[in-house]
């Protein structure tokens, strides 16, 4: 395998020049968000609550409802976890979620690339060989 550039031999397979530069800015926002170094999957709510005390003016009408109180969801083995977060951390995690969201984009776009890519390859156009007659003998 001499002028291998790379573990998914592109070279092999004509891609669109305007898919080759758009797959080069995606690598660039890749590389950006990973310099950060900071990913965090799920979201972040922000929670407003009534207490249990009938004068407290969260019962009252209008209400005002005692909050705001940032909680951080996610998803593990299909059942939701999260933690009550401080405003500060509110606002340092915020980015690692936007982080988060703006990878899974990228990631979509560049999987939309490779199967743009697959799908116009020529050799799709190739008519199938035929397949080998039966000669009745048991295959190995």
């Amino acid at each position: 395998m001499t002028g291998v550039t790379g573990p998914c031999h592109p070279e092999t397979v004509h891609v669109a020049a305007s898919h080759q530069a758009e797959a080069r800015q995606i690598a660039a926002e890749l590389a950006a968000i990973a310099a950060s170094g900071m990913v965090l999957p799920g979201s972040i709510t922000c929670r407003r609550t009534r207490c249990g005390h009938r004068n407290c003016a969260c019962h009252a009408d209008p209400a005002r409802l005692h909050g705001p109180y940032w909680q951080w969801t996610r998803k593990v083995a299909a059942k939701t976890a999260g933690r009550w977060l401080s405003p500060e951390q509110h606002h340092d995690y915020q980015a690692w979620i936007g982080n988060d969201r703006r990878l899974r984009e990228l990631l979509t776009r560049l999987e939309a690339l490779g199967t743009a890519a697959f799908e116009a390859d020529p050799r799709w156009q190739r008519k199938p060989r035929t397949a080998p007659a039966d000669t009745g003998q048991p295959t190995p």
